[in-house]
Parts: structure tokens; sequence; C-alpha cells
């Protein structure tokens, strides 16, 4: 069977994927090594009202939170001109993941970032959770969120990040409907793969938690220099597997959190670091899952 026939039938397995491998350098588009993808979470203006979570914690609903509300809009005001202008420095592009109800009250910026070359995908109407959801709530959900990126930016997204990353055992079959070709949350793999909904190959674009601004900013209190440390380890590591297997690594930045001038400065720094190493490109996770679904060294998995 030839690698045509292979992703014809959806018959690869990790076993044979690993087989025409080893034929193959064709990891990445153009001969590429290994691949940066970066996320951009456009969330300020999502959050409830009341009981949002910030850096103080959850204060009681029956309050208005001041602080929290500011933390938020600093995303809007400072943290998303100043990554926006950062990716231009590095000529990278990324995949923005929009909360709809952050877009409907942000409409020009979302607007600008898909005019600077970036990815705009889905996150959810409001940052509630969608897990608890039925089926109807949920589509409802998605629906009004690609009619707020389409109305404020032109584009229909075609790639999803859930709240949280919690989905629903609806969740793909649902995508799959309103017309999504990826998904983001499960970190299983460092390289894109696919899996069958309906029988259809549908591909997983792997998130981050790890290397997770929020992550390690807001929950760990680590320093910059902490998450400077960790993205270069993980870098090295994953650049030196590169020479047999494809490789990705996934780096998360959120308006409120890396959009602080300081963290920009150490992901500005992971980026040309990243640019000094030969065969590393920097992809949109739509460019990833569109590769992925052509390639005959995609894993497909059961």
């Amino acid at each position: 069977m030839d690698r045509r026939q292979f992703i014809q039938t959806g018959a690869i397995t990790a076993t044979a994927a690993h087989q025409l491998r080893s034929a193959s350098a064709a990891f990445w588009p153009n001969g590429a090594r290994m691949v940066v993808s970066l996320s951009l979470q456009f969330e300020a203006g999502g959050q409830p009202d009341r009981g949002a979570n910030g850096p103080w914690g959850n204060l009681d609903t029956r309050y208005p939170d001041l602080p929290t509300e500011k933390w938020y809009e600093y995303g809007m005001k400072e943290g998303v001109p100043r990554l926006l202008d950062m990716y231009a420095r590095r000529k990278v592009h990324v995949t923005s993941h929009m909360v709809g109800q952050a877009v409907d009250k942000h409409p020009a910026l979302a607007k600008e970032i898909v005019e600077r070359g970036h990815e705009a995908a889905a996150h959810g109407q409001t940052w509630n959770p969608i897990y608890d959801k039925s089926p109807a709530e949920e589509r409802a959900n998605y629906e009004s969120n690609i009619q707020s990126i389409l109305k404020a930016t032109g584009k229909r997204p075609i790639g999803y990040n859930a709240p949280g990353m919690r989905a629903t055992p609806a969740t793909f079959e649902i995508l799959q409907d309103l017309g999504f070709v990826y998904h983001t949350d499960d970190l299983s793999r460092d390289e894109p793969f696919l899996i069958p909904v309906r029988n259809k190959p549908f591909v997983v674009v792997p998130y981050t938690f790890m290397l997770n601004d929020f992550q390690n900013f807001e929950n760990r209190w680590r320093t910059a220099s902490d998450f400077a440390g960790e993205l270069k380890a993980e870098f090295d590591a994953l650049y030196a597997e590169s020479t047999v297997k494809r490789r990705m690594i996934s780096v998360a930045a959120h308006d409120r959190v890396a959009g602080r001038a300081s963290r920009m400065r150490v992901i500005e720094d992971f980026i040309a670091y990243a640019q000094k190493h030969q065969g590393v490109t920097f992809l949109r996770k739509d460019e990833i899952a569109g590769f992925a679904l052509e390639s005959p060294l995609t894993i497909r998995e059961s």
C-alpha cells in the first residue's frame, strides 16, 4: 500500500507512520525540520461581570471585583497591541483563539489581528465552561462565536479551543457539522494527528499546558526567567528529536498575561532564539492542520 492509499483508506497507524518516515524527511512544508506554533488568547471582555477568575481569586458574586475587571482590560488596552507589534518585529504569524463576546466588545482590535496576517480561531462565545452544556446549547454557543468573529474580521474560523480545554462528548461532531477542520484540546502528542469523526479525518493540533503563560505566571507564580528557561529547554529537546520525527512546539500567550512588557520580552527572546536554528519555521494552526490532512506521514488514531 503506497502513501496515497494510506491517506485514502485511513489505515495509517503509528507503526506504519514510522515506517514511512524512515523513507522520507518531509515532516513539514518546504522541508522544514521543526515548527513553532504560537497562540494569542483573545479573551478580555468575555469573562462574567462578577465572579471572574483573576490573580486575586474569585470574589463572591454579590460584589463587584474592580481589580480583576481592570486586569482583564489591560489585555485589550496594552497586551494585544504590544504582542502584535512584537510579532511584526519578528515577522511571525500566530493563531488567535477569540472569545465571541470579547470580539463583540473590541471588533476593531480583532479585525487588526486578522489584517496583520494572523488566524482567527474560535474559543467559545463567552468565557464560561462548555463541558456541562447540552448539545443544543453547545451548538448555539459555537454558532454565536462564529458569527461574532465573521462579523468583525470577515473570516470564518476553522479551528476551536474550548474554554479551559474542557469539551463534551458531542463536541467533535458539532464542530464537524459547523465546518471546523481542527481542534486543539489534546495534549497527548508533540505533533498534529488525525482522529476519526463519523469516519472522516478531523485534525488535532496540540495546544500547550506546560508552555502556557497563564499556568506559569498566574497559577504557579513563576518569574519571567523561569518561563524563559522552560521555553528554551523544551525547544532544545524537541529540536534534537526533530531529526528523526515530526516535532512541533506550542507556546500560548494570553492578552492580559503575556501582554505585560517583561513577559512579552520573554516570548520575543524565545522567538529570536528559535529563528537562529536551521530548519525552524513558524506556522499558524490552520496551516498546520491543512498540511497534516495532506501529509502521508500524519499519524491517524482510531
